[in-house]
């Protein structure tokens, strides 16, 4: 068996692993570890590949951004600040049709940028704005759906934990991935909301039964479900935003690097979770939950490295590329059979496995067919953040309906109800493809 079969072969092991259950952690090592110990012709090789680029990563200034914006993430979610924002929004959006599903977006794209994460979205909101939506007598599918879909933001919105990943595989500057989600992302917000303000104009029916019937459940049991606006509310609300501003905008402006940045943003983050009354033993929590977050990550990335000498020690990549490009189809086309395998890949993985066992073949043949390649990292964040939607194991799906408070919720709902911000995140993946400025509009002396 020649080398390029063998690690093909290797690569076939390890899906069959991951879907036999075995965690992406051992998977990931085992095959790379073995594949590239065998083609060496000694498993000491390999070894000692897997030591050096063990502590390339963990020692590289870069990665620190990981375990920084989880932190900030986790600090302002156990303040309360989500939650202060959420409320600010929908008191401020009283005029618009459909103004909880629309806060919830905002809320969404907001924490979005900070925490950069997608399943941490779902959960914060599932429990935060699902109650109010169902008080005032919100549709079930109208409201699950809201919450599912708009946190797929997590992952687009810098500072976004697949862009990181997507950086240090593929060489790209994580500061221009970040800069690059920033318009594509809040544009899907728009659209996101815009739509929710569509459909209640449409079929107000599904925001309610009317306002006799809103303002009876607003006052049920002699207690209003909105909660007041009080000092500590705007202080969660305002530090969030000017938290956001600071991070994006010392990117944005170069000011800081995203490393430098996310040790600000924490520092900061921690500031207002003391001043919101954050008690010692939350925060020790916050840390402990970095650490838990951040540890399977960096360890995913070290198995990255070995996987992508596998590729390279076989010549997958190069092999890979003279097959597609040998069947004579048009970029398009190739672009959607990326984006197929995505979809389908995210019906059983996790977003960030997508990435490691993806990218490093799908990237370097983008190039080779004249993308953008900061363009592309977009289009397949877009298409691989629509996986998590996508049945029958979609994972933010699945984490809103272990979070929400009422447990007649089913799957189909959640399902149903998210296909529509699905169709968007599909329909702005192809939108950049066509249109790459809207992901390649980056600050001239960047």
């Amino acid at each position: 068996m020649d080398s390029t079969s063998f690690a093909g072969l290797m690569i076939v092991v390890l899906i069959v692993m991951i879907a036999a259950g075995i965690h992406i952690n051992v998977a990931l090592a085992t095959a790379s570890v073995l594949g590239v110990g065998i083609l060496a012709g000694k498993t000491s090789v390999a070894l000692s590949i897997l030591s050096t680029t063990a502590f390339e990563v963990l020692r590289d200034y870069i990665f620190a951004v990981i375990p920084m914006f989880i932190l900030m993430g986790e600090l302002i979610a156990r303040s309360g600040a989500a939650k202060d924002l959420f409320q600010v929004v929908n008191r401020v959006l009283f005029f618009l049709p459909g103004r909880l599903a629309v806060a919830t977006v905002i809320g969404n794209a907001v924490f979005a940028a900070v925490v950069g994460v997608s399943i941490a979205s779902a959960a914060t909101f599932s429990r935060i704005a699902y109650p109010q939506m169902r008080a005032l007598n919100y549709d079930k599918t109208v409201s699950l759906g809201c919450i599912a879909g708009s946190s797929s933001l997590g992952m687009l919105i810098p500072p976004s934990v697949l862009m990181i990943v997507w950086g240090v595989l593929t060489e790209l500057s994580i500061g221009k991935l970040f800069l690059a989600g920033f318009l594509p992302g809040f544009l899907l917000a728009g659209f996101y909301a815009l739509y929710c303000v569509v459909l209640a104009l449409l079929k107000p029916e599904l925001f309610g039964a009317g306002k006799a019937a809103i303002a009876a459940a607003m006052h049920s049991r002699g207690k209003p479900v909105e909660p007041a606006i009080d000092l500590q509310t705007v202080l969660g609300t305002v530090g969030t935003l000017l938290l956001v501003v600071i991070v994006l905008g010392g990117i944005w402006t170069g000011y800081f690097t995203p490393t430098e940045a996310s040790g600000i943003g924490a520092l900061l983050a921690l500031s207002l979770a003391l001043l919101k009354g954050l008690k010692w033993d939350d925060i020790v929590d916050a840390i402990s939950e970095t650490g838990r977050t951040s540890a399977p990550l960096l360890f995913l990335l070290i198995c990255a490295q070995m996987y992508s000498r596998l590729l390279a020690m076989g010549g997958v990549v190069n092999s890979m590329q003279e097959f597609i490009l040998g069947l004579g189809l048009g970029v398009l086309a190739i672009i959607a059979f990326m984006v197929l395998v995505w979809f389908i890949l995210g019906m059983f993985i996790d977003s960030v496995s997508i990435i490691l066992l993806t990218v490093p073949i799908f990237a370097p043949l983008a190039i080779k067919l004249g993308l953008d390649p900061i363009a592309f990292a977009i289009i397949g964040i877009l298409a691989i953040e629509a996986g998590i939607l996508t049945p029958p194991f979609g994972l933010a799906v699945y984490t809103v309906k272990a979070c929400v408070p009422d447990k007649d919720v089913t799957l189909g709902q959640i399902f149903i109800g998210s296909m529509p911000y699905w169709v968007f995140l599909v329909g702005l993946a192809f939108l950049v493809y066509f249109f790459p400025i809207i992901a390649t509009y980056l600050p001239q002396n960047f």
